[in-house]
């Protein structure tokens, strides 16, 4: 019976904003099962999650945010000069907006916008899907990867801001908001949780984050398996030193650019 009770209280049900079933879940103490109920027509549907029993504790908890909330302040003052210049480039070049927001899940399965300074045309969602229709390796390897080596929609001056890692910048205004940390999991889209399977409990319990295990364990050079492993590890093994010693070795690949496109 108390097996039972514990099972209970451990249930979590995800419901989507939609009327459409879009995953359901429960787990206990002992072990973890998932069941994934999903429209074909809903993949990207955002999840609300509804906890019965106590939400796992925070991965960092107070000392790892308000180590977030200073760093944030701190690079924001220093870098808006660098702000204001690529905001004036990047409506020079079309026009088109200067941030780009793109809807991600983090911390308990909360949904948010995560901010970019955009890299793409404006009408990439189109150009994205005529590659994929006219290229069969291309959609296999965004069916693998989501993403691509060679993207069609990244304009010239979004090539050198991603080659820089320069446009995940304005993510350090979501981390003021709490919605990410400096410092966690690669932030992933609605459709990404089935391939977590059962590992999704531990990313739901780290703040998404500006950099991470994964990116400075080759970033985009890795297969899908192995991000969600890193991102495992992270959150099972996190210290405060290794964030700091994350921290180091991003500014060493952000100025050779390894592992980025």
């Amino acid at each position: 019976m108390a097996d039972g009770t514990s099972a209970l209280a451990a249930r979590r049900r995800e419901k989507p904003n939609s009327n459409r079933a879009w995953q359901a879940v429960s787990s206990s103490s002992t072990s973890m099962q998932r069941q994934v109920l999903r429209n074909n027509e809903n993949l990207g549907a955002t999840p609300r999650i509804s906890w019965l029993g106590n939400r796992p504790s925070v991965v960092g908890g107070g000392a790892k945010r308000g180590f977030d909330i200073v760093a944030a302040v701190t690079a924001i003052v220093l870098l808006v000069p660098l702000f204001c210049l690529i905001a004036l480039v990047i409506k020079a070049e079309d026009g088109g907006p200067i941030l780009y927001r793109h809807r991600r899940i983090g911390l308990n399965g909360t949904a948010f916008n995560c901010l970019k300074f955009r890299t793409m045309v404006v009408n990439g969602d189109e150009v994205l899907q005529r590659h994929l229709v006219s290229d069969p390796d291309a959609a296999r390897e965004w069916s693998h990867e989501r993403k691509l080596r060679s993207d069609p929609r990244v304009t010239w001056l979004g090539l050198s801001l991603r080659k820089t890692s320069v446009d995940e910048l304005p993510q350090l205004i979501n981390i003021l908001k709490g919605d990410m940390s400096v410092v966690g999991p690669r932030p992933i889209v609605a459709a990404e949780v089935p391939k977590y399977a059962d590992d999704i409990d531990h990313y739901f319990r780290a703040r998404p984050g500006l950099t991470g295990l994964q990116q400075v364990s080759g970033r985009n050079d890795v297969d899908y398996a192995t991000r969600v492993n890193l991102d495992c590890h992270y959150v099972q093994n996190w210290s405060f030193w290794r964030d700091l010693a994350i921290i180091a070795t991003t500014m060493r690949m952000v100025v050779t650019s390894r592992g980025c496109y």
